[in-house]
């Protein structure tokens, strides 16, 4: 069984930074993904990682402030934010998969089958 446990949410200004871990207990080569939802909102993906050559894909939301990584060795994967904006307020999901194993990846929630507890991250001034 894969366990996920994520840290690093808070609460920061407009224009700040927080970076996201997200620690699995098991180990897995399949994708690696950060996803969030907002109250009154779906879920929505934001970023993912492949599970062996590190390619990545962000959301258009997000692209050029947010910065996902994976430490193979340690099963964490980070998601640095900067630049965030009060949009980017919400819950936080870390996710994973044992099947879906490719040298790339895409943030669709049917695609990952273990998710962490989520971690708040509220953005205002």
């Amino acid at each position: 069984q894969v366990q996920l446990v994520e840290s690093g949410g808070g609460l920061v200004q407009p224009g700040g930074s927080l970076r996201l871990s997200c620690v699995a207990s098991g180990f897995t080569y399949g994708v690696i993904g950060w996803f969030r939802q907002a109250p009154g909102k779906e879920r929505e993906g934001v970023s993912c990682i492949s599970s062996t050559a590190g390619s990545t894909y962000y959301a258009d939301s997000v692209k050029g402030r947010f910065t996902i990584s994976r430490d193979n060795a340690k099963n964490t994967v980070a998601l640095q934010m900067n630049s965030l904006k009060p949009e980017d307020t919400a819950v936080y999901y870390c996710a994973t998969s044992r099947r879906v194993i490719r040298n790339w990846c895409r943030i669709v929630s049917y695609e990952y089958e273990y998710w962490g507890q989520g971690t708040q991250v509220t953005v205002s001034s």
